[in-house]
C-alpha cells in the first residue's frame, strides 16, 4: 500500500495536481474569510447608522465643543435632560461649569437621564402609531390625529416616505 502512494506522488502530475488542491482551498478559505468579515463590519456600520438615525449616541462617548454651547445643550444633546450637566461636569473635573472653552472636548458619561418629577422628557415620550385605512391621504389622518391637516408633512418626514401620495391601507405610520 505505501508502494503505490508514494509511486502516485513521484509523478510530476501528482504534485500540480496537490499544488492546485491546496491553491482551491486556500482560495475558498480566503473568500469565506473575507465573507464573513464583511458582514460583521456591514451589521456594526448598521447598529451605529441607526443610532445616529434614532438621535441615540453609544455612551461614553467625545463630544467637541461648539460655539455657542453650554454644559445644559450638550447634555440635553446627549441625554434629552438638560439637567446632566452635573454628570457632564464631574467627568471631566470642570472647575466652572460656566466656562467651557469652544474646541474643548469633553467626555460624555454613561448616566441615567435625570428628569424632575412632574415633567416629561423626549427621552420618555413614546411614539404614536397609526394604521392606514382604505381611502386614507395623510392630509385626512392629520386632521383627525391633530385637527390640522396642514401637519401631513411632519408625519411623512417622521416616516422617511419618499412619496407622501401613496400610502396604503395596513400601512403602520408614526405620528411625531
Amino acid at each position: 500500500m505505501w508502494n503505490t502512494i508514494k509511486k502516485s506522488l513521484n509523478s510530476p502530475d501528482s504534485y500540480v495536481s496537490l499544488a492546485l488542491g491546496f491553491a482551491v482551498v486556500l482560495v475558498i478559505g480566503m473568500i469565506t474569510f473575507n465573507y464573513f468579515k464583511a458582514r460583521q463590519q456591514q451589521a456594526a456600520t448598521t447598529e451605529q447608522e441607526q443610532a445616529q438615525e434614532e438621535g441615540k449616541v453609544a455612551l461614553p462617548s467625545k463630544h467637541t465643543v461648539a460655539k455657542g454651547e453650554t454644559l445644559w445643550s450638550i447634555s440635553e444633546k446627549y441625554y434629552k435632560s438638560g439637567y446632566n450637566w452635573v454628570d457632564v461636569q464631574k467627568a471631566n473635573n470642570l472647575e466652572n461649569a460656566n466656562v467651557v472653552s469652544e474646541g474643548t472636548e469633553l467626555t460624555i458619561p454613561d448616566v441615567t437621564p435625570i428628569v424632575p418629577a412632574g415633567t416629561v422628557s423626549s427621552a420618555q415620550t413614546e411614539k404614536k402609531e397609526y394604521t392606514v385605512k382604505k381611502g386614507d391621504s395623510l392630509w385626512s389622518i392629520a386632521v383627525s390625529q391633530y385637527q390640522n391637516g396642514y401637519r401631513w408633512p411632519e408625519i411623512a418626514r417622521a416616516n422617511n416616505l419618499v412619496n407622501p401620495n401613496i400610502i396604503h391601507a395596513g400601512n403602520v405610520l408614526v405620528l411625531p
